[in-house]
């Protein structure tokens, strides 16, 4: 994984927490149980790291809630 990608998955780890009111290691418990970091985030940074702050937010929480993880 680049260095590039290592900070986006941070940097939506961190936005996570602090918009879902919860701990940084929960958010990345519940990402890690869904998958969404290596079936998502990952795959999809290309594409995702161009869009806005809010964007990446409603769409990873969106992914987490039909993954049954929020």
């Amino acid at each position: 994984m680049s260095k590039d990608i290592l900070d986006f998955v941070t940097f939506c780890i961190g936005a996570l927490s602090l918009s879902l009111k919860i701990s940084r290691s929960d958010v990345f418990a519940r990402l890690k149980e869904a998958n969404l970091i290596n079936d998502y985030i990952v795959p999809c940074y290309d594409v995702l790291h161009t869009f806005s702050r809010s964007y990446i937010l409603d769409d990873i929480t969106d992914m987490m809630k039909r993954k049954g993880v929020l």
